[in-house]
C-alpha cells in the first residue's frame, strides 16, 4: 500500500488520508468543495461540485492518473433537488461514465452540499 497525498486538495478533516494506492487501484476518500488554498466554500451546489472535481483531479494526479481511470464513484448530496445541477458538472469530468451511486444524506461535514469518493485503476 502507498499513501497518496496532494497539497492541491484539502487536508483531511479527520483521522483519514486523501487516498491509498493498493493492488493497482486508487481508493480516494470523499472530497468536498473546500478550496485547499483559501479554505473557502462556494455557496451553491454548482460551485461546490466544480471544486470537488478539482480536488479529486489533484488526488488523481498525485497518483499519476486522471479521470479516465476511474471505475466507481459514490456521490453524496445534501439535497436530491440538486441532482440535475450536480450531474451537469459531474458529466464534464467523468466522461468515461464510471459506475456510480448517488445518494442524499442528512448532513455533510461543515454543512457542505456535495461530496464524492472514487475508486480508480492505476
Amino acid at each position: 500500500m502507498k499513501l497518496i497525498h496532494s497539497e492541491n486538495a484539502p487536508a483531511a478533516l479527520g483521522p483519514y488520508s486523501q487516498a491509498y494506492l493498493s493492488n493497482g487501484f486508487l481508493f480516494a476518500s470523499g472530497q468536498t468543495g473546500i478550496d485547499p488554498k483559501t479554505g473557502a466554500v462556494g455557496g451553491d451546489v454548482t460551485s461546490q461540485a466544480e471544486q470537488v472535481m478539482k480536488n479529486l483531479g489533484a488526488v488523481l494526479e498525485a497518483a499519476g492518473i486522471d479521470f479516465t481511470h476511474v471505475v466507481k464513484t459514490t456521490c453524496f448530496l445534501a439535497d436530491m433537488g440538486d441532482f440535475a445541477a450536480f450531474n451537469e458538472i459531474y458529466g464534464k469530468y467523468f466522461t468515461g461514465k464510471p459506475a456510480r451511486s448517488c445518494v442524499a444524506v442528512k448532513t455533510l461535514p461543515k454543512n457542505l452540499l456535495v461530496e464524492v469518493e472514487l475508486i480508480a485503476e492505476v
